[in-house]
């Protein structure tokens, strides 16, 4: 994957960032602290913007001095800005260097070219094992299955047990929408966070048309896992209607509708339990690298009547995921709630959302925030049930300005205009590093920016229960990020 700077805020001159600012018109015009109140009342209190509830805290990174605050003590939510919490504790509690480690262990005997008992894969919550989203892509699975038929292994005569117990048995956090667990994998919703997942926990259906009035084709990866029914007919026209529905807490698929004559395409669909999901992909990759696995029953670590003793088995093939920095970046810079769960329970006590909102709270604690008001109910803030107030915000990214490993924590969050993160088309040029944050009526920013006079705030936007168009809202935060980067405050 490539990285980008971590030295701080990489910055532009400065006379460049004028030249941008005075292009801009009067929002972006030079403004003494005296009028920063003023100014950013008026770009969110009149017309339009009045209609949403506004939390605003703006306060200097080093001396902890508040320049603004619109009710900053107000719990409101927080959206993906929410990650920003979960990377700073995990920077703090874990380490920018800490790698997940996911291992395959075999308790049983080797007989000629015949292993015979049981394989269990051990996860550690690693969201990176086999994931598209980091790159370059690997497949760890793939790799361990090469790595055993080449060292003689034709036949597995045992179980293949999936162990996800690093963490608790939610998949779920609470407040999420309904609509992220029936149906959705886009944008890394309705993804189950487990102990142990591979490829995002999410399986491949391919659907093709054949003859008008039949139904199309429709193949899984990896084959047979996924339950698809399938009610779907072929058009003999162009266009499609098909529609899509999910059994909750099944692997069950039911498609309906048309699909055009020509139609070839591939739908990503999140599985139920990634632990299983796991240890049947592996099977597979096993049998296409030529072992027989006939015999080699799925389990899940739970439905064992006895756990297994790893200290007297030993690991046969361990995998390394990417350094913890290299991962938040990408939940960062991309949005990625999927990754961010992950990390959540893994900083947790006891791997459990409970145990991840205490671990939050606690390092908020440390940054002078009183803490105990707030609701943390998820690592990514999907959650509508997080609540966090923008004086909160600001006081940690303050703190972690400070911290031993501040500089790996700033190296996480995206520029303003960097082409890979969610900031891609906003404030390009200006000395701002950020994380977006978007729900239904919710839009939030909240990060870093400096002043023409070098001075470096903290702020954080948030804006709640709104019913205008949101656009209209994000517009309204990069002005006032804007006005902050061109406020001179000595």
């Amino acid at each position: 994957m490539s990285r980008r700077p971590a030295n701080g805020l990489s910055f532009l001159a400065a006379a460049l960032v004028a030249l941008l600012l005075a292009a801009a018109g009067p929002a972006r015009a030079e403004a003494p602290l005296p009028d920063l109140q003023q100014r950013i009342d008026q770009l969110v209190s009149t017309g339009e913007m009045g209609d949403a509830f506004w939390g605003i805290a703006v306060m200097d990174a080093r001396t902890g001095e508040r320049l603004y605050a619109r009710n900053a003590d107000h719990l409101l939510m927080p959206a993906s800005t929410n990650k920003l919490l979960t990377a700073a504790t995990a920077i703090s509690a874990l380490g920018p260097d800490h790698r997940f480690r996911t291992t395959l262990y075999f308790d049983g005997e080797i007989d000629g070219s015949t292993m015979r008992g049981d394989l269990y894969i051990r996860g550690s919550g690693d969201p990176t094992f086999g994931s598209s989203a980091m790159k370059p892509a690997a497949n760890p699975l793939r790799t361990w299955a090469r790595r055993l038929a080449r060292m003689g292994i034709e036949r597995i005569d045992g179980r293949v047990v999936g162990d996800d117990d690093a963490f608790d048995d939610r998949p779920y956090a609470e407040g999420w929408d309904v609509d992220y667990l029936t149906w959705q994998a886009s944008s890394w919703l309705g993804l189950s966070t487990s102990g142990l997942s591979y490829n995002d926990n999410i399986a491949e259906v391919r659907i093709a048309a054949t003859s008008a009035g039949e139904p199309p084709a429709v193949s899984v990866v990896p084959a047979g896992y996924l339950n698809i029914e399938n009610q779907a007919t072929t058009s003999r026209y162009r266009g499609s209607t098909l529609q899509w529905d999910r059994s909750l807490g099944t692997e069950t698929f039911t498609i309906e509708g048309t699909i055009g004559n020509s139609y070839a395409g591939t739908f990503e669909k999140p599985v139920h339990n990634p632990t299983k999901f796991t240890a049947y992909a592996f099977r597979k990759h096993l049998a296409e690298a030529g072992i027989r696995v006939e015999k080699a029953s799925v389990r899940d670590v739970d439905d064992l009547s006895e756990k297994p003793d790893y200290d007297n088995i030993d690991p046969l093939l361990v995998h390394l995921s990417p350094p913890l920095r290299d991962i938040l970046e990408v939940m960062n810079h991309e949005s990625n709630n999927f990754y961010a769960e992950h990390i959540f329970r893994t900083f947790a006590y006891g791997g459990s959302t409970e145990g991840g909102e205490k671990r939050v709270k606690a390092l908020l604690k440390q940054a002078g925030v009183e803490a105990e008001p707030l609701s943390i109910q998820d690592g990514s803030g999907l959650s509508r049930k997080d609540l966090v107030t923008a004086e909160a915000m600001t006081k940690m990214l303050a703190y972690m300005r400070g911290h031993p490993n501040g500089e790996a924590f700033l190296s996480t969050i995206a520029q303003g205009g960097d082409s890979e993160s969610t900031l891609k088309y906003r404030m390009r040029g200006l000395p701002v590093r950020a994380k977006t944050g978007s729900l239904a009526h919710v839009r939030a920013l909240a990060g870093y920016a400096e002043t023409t006079s070098g001075r470096l705030l903290t702020f954080a936007l948030f804006a709640n229960n709104y019913t205008v168009p949101s656009y209209r809202v994000t517009q309204a935060m990069d002005r006032v990020v804007m006005t902050l980067t061109a406020t001179s405050v000595s």
